[in-house]
């Protein structure tokens, strides 16, 4: 399914209906390029989940881990992952396998061990349309 915003509020509510329709061990993977809304959409999620506190990208600890909404959140960004192997050290299997929602930013830099029934999002700008607007790309999900 494709979905267009036309600003950033739209693309936060976009993510709560992802969050509030979540289940137990779902797994999400987030692709879009730097700047193009991947954090206000991971918060609406947060939102989505009943997560008050503050959510932000993990860029440089790889995971996030919100524990107080109506199912655990595990925010990965693994845009500084060096090679699987550093997936391993933190141990990714038991959240990516386990009963909270995964977000993976940058995902299809470790596209390989990605379970295969993540369900896919990515993140589009189209200048040529307009400053704000993004063209959100959801595989694997039959509606919201």
């Amino acid at each position: 399914m494709m979905i267009e915003t036309h600003n950033a509020r739209e693309t936060f509510e976009l993510g709560e209906k992802i969050g509030k329709a979540a289940r137990p061990g779902q797994v999400y993977t987030l692709v879009g390029d730097l700047g193009v809304g991947k954090t206000v959409f991971t918060q609406g999620v947060a939102q989505g989940l009943g997560i008050t506190e503050p959510v932000s990208s993990p860029t440089f600890t790889i995971i996030q881990e919100y524990e107080e909404g109506r199912l655990p959140f595990y925010h990965f960004d693994v845009y500084r992952i060096g090679c699987i192997e550093e997936m391993d050290e933190i141990g990714y299997e038991d959240y990516f396998y386990g009963e909270g929602i995964c977000l993976v930013e940058w995902a299809n830099l470790i596209g390989e061990i990605i379970p295969q029934d993540a369900i896919s999002i990515t993140i589009e700008k189209d200048l040529e349309k307009d400053f704000d607007y993004r063209r959100i790309i959801i595989e694997g999900m039959d509606e919201i």
